[in-house]
């Protein structure tokens, strides 16, 4: 799989709950020696993700003069798919 296509499935169910103009950052970056590096995860990175390589997914809605939010999660390719790093429960708790 592509980056660009990593960034155009994440996009899909945003855009789809008509939030797709509030989607203004990339979907994610690779994880290294940098911290932010190559590959980045958005539209036009057609670079393929291999296994082996650590990225942040981090899709994120921003309402101008509202609010915003950003979920982040560290992935490994593998093999068969990613592998999710992040240990926290991701469940919504209604405080």
């Amino acid at each position: 799989m592509s980056a660009a296509a990593v960034d155009a499935a994440a996009r899909a169910p945003i855009t789809a709950a008509g939030y797709g103009d509030a989607f203004l950052h990339r979907t994610g970056h690779g994880i290294g020696l940098d911290g932010h590096e190559e590959p980045y995860v958005v539209a036009g990175n057609d670079r393929a993700l291999a296994a082996g390589m650590v990225f942040s997914v981090e899709p994120g809605i921003y309402l101008a003069g509202r609010h915003g939010a950003r979920i982040e999660d560290i992935v490994v390719c593998t093999t068969d798919g990613v592998r999710r790093l992040n240990t926290i429960p991701t469940e919504l708790i209604a405080l």
